[in-house]
């Protein structure tokens, strides 16, 4: 945590006894072959400095991707990422918690290509029984193919927090009194990919994915991983008060991650399904519980 943080934290703490700053822990850097096994297309897969870091190709053939070894209940697991740079409408660069049934549990962060000079968009999305519908999309404050940023994603039993760096750009709180069905029972994969998708990833599938640019590159490196391993028969994962992640103070955010947050969404935001009354003409029930109102 940067000095500057820990000034505010200290402020805040002064002002208020309940404000306790508790950003993740500084995740611990491994190689692919730790965590991780390609899935598909693997001649589509670089690898550099002994596998500190990859890269993944798309052409005109394919895409490829690759996923952790384990499934997970709960954890916290980040990824640092270099985005395709250029003229990269119609990829989507993806890194996601997925369960495997029908019914599925998925943590989404898409990033959507862009025409040169174009911002690149991050989508988010909750998927909790199947159903998923959450879509929020933002503008990065900053050019995400120039160097590597750190995406994470911090799952508990009480909240999922998506973060850029250290900045929380979304929360997603269990809800479950609320009706709201919550990702708590079914253990997932992380996966990584990038693939074609111009038939809606771009403008909503107006501009095409321009193969003369091929190979489209995404790298990757950090491969972090701290959660609870479970098989994929596993209902529920006994870490509570046991792991760092499942500490009191990683029930919620503190005052100044909500800060943070707040900037977010006022300054960058570009879609959130709570204030799309079209498709919701009554607000969804977790969405004020999210502050996302």
């Amino acid at each position: 945590m940067g000095s500057s943080l820990w000034t505010v934290c200290l402020i805040l703490a002064s002002l208020a006894s309940a404000a306790v700053c508790a950003n993740p822990r500084r995740p611990v850097d491994v190689q692919f072959g730790r965590n991780y096994v390609p899935t598909w297309a693997f001649d589509h897969i670089k690898y550099f400095n002994g596998g500190s870091e990859i890269q993944l190709h798309l052409d005109k053939y394919t895409g490829t991707g690759f996923q952790s070894k384990g499934s997970y209940l709960f954890g916290h697991f980040s990824m640092y990422i270099k985005m395709v740079p250029g003229d990269s409408a119609g990829t989507v660069t993806a890194f996601y918690l997925s369960s495997q049934n029908a019914e599925h549990d998925e943590i989404d962060f898409e990033f959507l290509g862009n025409r040169t000079g174009q911002p690149y968009i991050l989508q988010t999305n909750v998927f909790t029984g199947g159903k998923g519908d959450r879509e929020q999309r933002i503008y990065l404050w900053f050019d995400p193919t120039k160097a590597y940023h750190r995406y994470s994603i911090l799952w508990n039993l009480y909240q999922i927090v998506f973060f850029v760096d250290d900045v929380p750009i979304r929360v997603f709180k269990n809800s479950k009194d609320l009706g709201v069905k919550f990702p708590f029972d079914q253990p997932m994969k992380i996966y990584n990919s990038l693939w074609n998708a111009d038939d809606w990833a771009t403008r909503g599938g107006l501009e095409k994915t321009d193969w003369s640019k091929a190979p489209f590159i995404a790298a990757y490196k950090g491969f972090h991983i701290d959660g609870c391993e479970a098989s994929v028969n596993a209902k529920f994962c006994d870490t509570q008060g046991k792991r760092w992640w499942d500490q009191p103070e990683f029930r919620d955010l503190d005052a100044a991650q909500w800060q943070r947050l707040k900037w977010v969404r006022q300054k960058f935001t570009i879609y959130n399904y709570c204030t799309d009354r079209k498709r919701y003409p009554q607000l969804p029930p977790e969405c004020r519980r999210d502050r996302d109102i």
